[in-house]
């Protein structure tokens, strides 16, 4: 993939902010942006992120994007406390919404991580910020923007040891460039500077 490019309203994007208009409002509102809330909202946010993180594996994050209000919904808004308290009875729930991506193995990840998550002292969004990468140069290409991170690889075995699945180093990258701790906008992209 090459550098920015310019969309319809003339700003340089990332190129892959371009291929639906679904992305290029990901891009230009929450890509890249830190989320800036503190305690319980922060950790429902982080949780949300980490949830349909875990959920775009192996998929088309476009479908993640589209079936966003429904994950919502199906998840009680991502509230941590209401979601670790789902038992078979919301998996069966889970499994039959056609909203959101039926899959057992994810939906009881996401229960579990939010048990896993309630027993963080300090919550969520404070323990994964602890892992937040040096910054390092823009890069020209997309194309060029690593998968993985020293940080994301020590997170994913730090959270396995406290009970968290689907939290490999990639998924937790993937985590940390939608969550604003790494900036991996391209060099020329309008929002690289906006999401500092």
């Amino acid at each position: 993939m090459n550098g920015a490019v310019a969309g319809p309203d003339g700003r340089l994007r990332c190129p892959w902010a371009l291929s639906a208009p679904e992305f290029a409002a990901y891009h230009d509102d929450e890509w890249g942006r830190p989320i800036r809330s503190r305690g319980v909202a922060a950790d429902r946010k982080m949780f949300e992120r980490l949830t349909l993180e875990a959920f775009q594996s192996g998929l088309s994050w476009l479908i993640i994007l589209r079936k966003r209000p429904a994950f919502r919904a199906a998840f009680a808004d991502f509230d941590i406390p209401t979601v670790a308290g789902y038992g078979e009875k919301d998996v069966t729930r889970l499994l039959a919404d056609a909203g959101i991506v039926r899959n057992r193995a994810k939906i009881e990840a996401a229960i579990a991580n939010a048990r896993a998550a309630l027993a963080l002292p300090g919550g969520l969004a404070s323990h994964i910020r602890q892992f937040t990468p040096e910054p390092v140069p823009a890069s020209t290409k997309f194309g060029e923007i690593r998968s993985t991170a020293p940080e994301s690889i020590a997170l994913a075995k730090d959270l396995r040891k406290r009970g968290f699945t689907f939290v490999g180093p990639t998924t937790l990258y993937a985590l940390m460039q939608a969550t604003g701790m790494v900036n991996d906008h391209v060099a020329g992209c309008w929002a690289r500077d906006a999401a500092n």
